[in-house]
């Protein structure tokens, strides 16, 4: 028979080993998602609380979430930043020598490592560190924004409800003086046209109670997608009351002091300008080479010794240009954070200042409505009734009067709900929560 053709391969081990290690992927770990909290916010509470309602806002809102992973995946960096490259593996084989019988199998296989200089992982890890604690500033800045939006919406639902309360009585006052009016006209001392004004005025009121309950309704649609809750869900009502205090706050230095040590904005531009350098030194040490070790052995060397192999490569850095405008680059950079740091104390200072003023403004419009403008409109309001039942003004007079308390009452809710905001503002500006 004649001699059949044998066919060599190489061994099955070997290469099932060299094809499993070219193709595996290694799966990375996912972190777990953080989910909002499935409980109802607010639930069985009689009156919204804004301490309680900040909190339900920062613990639920998705927007202050993704920031939160954003500054996550941002500390995943400076792990990744510092770690070896991985190591390549090289395997190849001579095709026509499986079917030859005049010469050996030939395959080679070849393992090598890239090594960068010393101090370059150093330095980018230092970089993604400072990108890190940077997010981490950008994500606090973000939760302070978020509570003084929705410090800022509590006042504003505060005040609709008030005025909702003030419209309420007011309309019980003008149906009063529209009896009034037509108990006078039986009697012959008014004109049929003052129960008409009475009731010209109310429909006035009906229609502002209407924008009222609109707003409101607005209001707790946008608390509510704060919330992540469906817009039409009710919230508790504010209180009848806001606990305002007459306490003036510290004086400008000593807030404009506290400020730039507090605000996160700041830290973050800091952890920047940190970043910015160790940047410009890493583009500096990118003039000094990498190398690569490797180590391979190869079938097709007739003589054992030959086979095996140790070798290594380093990188020839002779084109200069391209590493100088890298330090340039890196140093402007550098210097224009700089700039922009000394920039944002400025603003800060600025901002805290300005804060502060709105603050003493609002606590003296605040007296001013309590100790002067409220008491004379009421005031007003029962000497133009005493008039108009005694003959001596007309029933306008009596009309003017109760809008202009309207207008006061309403005004002085306003003041009240300014000076919280105005507080809320200045606790932000000063870096803290509302």
């Amino acid at each position: 028979m004649p001699h059949k053709k044998r066919i060599r391969w190489p061994r099955m081990g070997a290469m099932v080993g060299v094809l499993w290690l070219a193709g595996a992927a290694q799966a990375a770990e996912t972190p777990a998602s953080t989910n909002p909290p499935s409980a109802e916010p607010l639930q069985g509470a009689r009156v919204l609380d804004r301490a309680e309602l900040i909190r339900e806002v920062l613990e639920r809102n998705p927007g202050l979430a993704a920031a939160r992973e954003a500054w996550r995946a941002a500390q995943a960096r400076p792990e990744q930043t510092t770690a070896l490259e991985d190591p390549m593996l090289r395997y190849e084989v001579a095709p026509l020598s499986l079917f030859s019988r005049e010469t050996h199998f030939g395959q080679s296989l070849e393992l090598s490592q890239r090594l960068p200089f010393p101090g370059k992982r150093a330095l980018a890890g230092e970089v993604a560190k400072a990108e890190a604690e940077a997010a981490r500033g950008d994500f606090e800045a973000a939760r302070q924004r978020l509570a003084l939006m929705a410090s800022m919406l509590y006042d504003d639902l505060y005040v609709v409800h008030r005025g909702l309360a003030v419209n309420g009585h007011h309309e019980e006052v003008l149906r009063e003086m529209r009896r009034s009016a037509e108990a006078q006209y039986v009697a012959g001392r008014a004109s049929q046209q003052d129960s008409l004004q009475a009731e010209v005025e109310l429909g006035m009121l009906e229609r502002d109670r209407l924008m009222l309950e609109a707003q409101r309704d607005m209001l707790v649609a946008r608390l509510n997608g704060m919330l992540h809750r469906a817009p039409h869900l009710p919230l508790p009502p504010p209180p009848e009351k806001l606990d305002v205090s007459a306490e003036p706050p510290p004086p400008v230095e000593s807030l404009a002091d506290e400020a730039v040590k507090q605000r996160p904005e700041l830290a973050g531009l800091r952890a920047r300008v940190g970043g910015g350098d160790a940047a410009v030194k890493l583009a500096r040490r990118e003039s000094y080479p990498d190398v690569m070790v490797m180590g391979s052995y190869n079938s097709m060397w007739m003589e054992t010794p030959h086979r095996f192999m140790a070798g290594v490569a380093v990188e020839l850095p002779v084109f200069r240009g391209k590493r100088r405008a890298m330090v340039g680059e890196a140093e402007a950079m550098l210097q224009r954070m700089k700039h922009e740091e000394a920039q944002l104390v400025d603003d800060i200072r600025v901002e805290v200042a300005q804060a502060r003023a709105r603050v003493v403004e609002a606590l003296k419009a605040v007296a001013l409505y309590r100790d002067r403008l409220v008491p004379a409109a009421n005031d007003q309001v029962a000497a133009a009734r005493v008039g108009f039942e005694s003959g001596r003004n007309d029933f306008q007079v009596v009309l003017n009067a109760e809008k202009n308390q309207r207008g006061v009452e309403l005004r002085f809710e306003e003041a009240l709900a300014d000076v919280q905001r105005r507080r809320a503002e200045l606790q932000r500006a000063g870096g803290k929560f509302p």
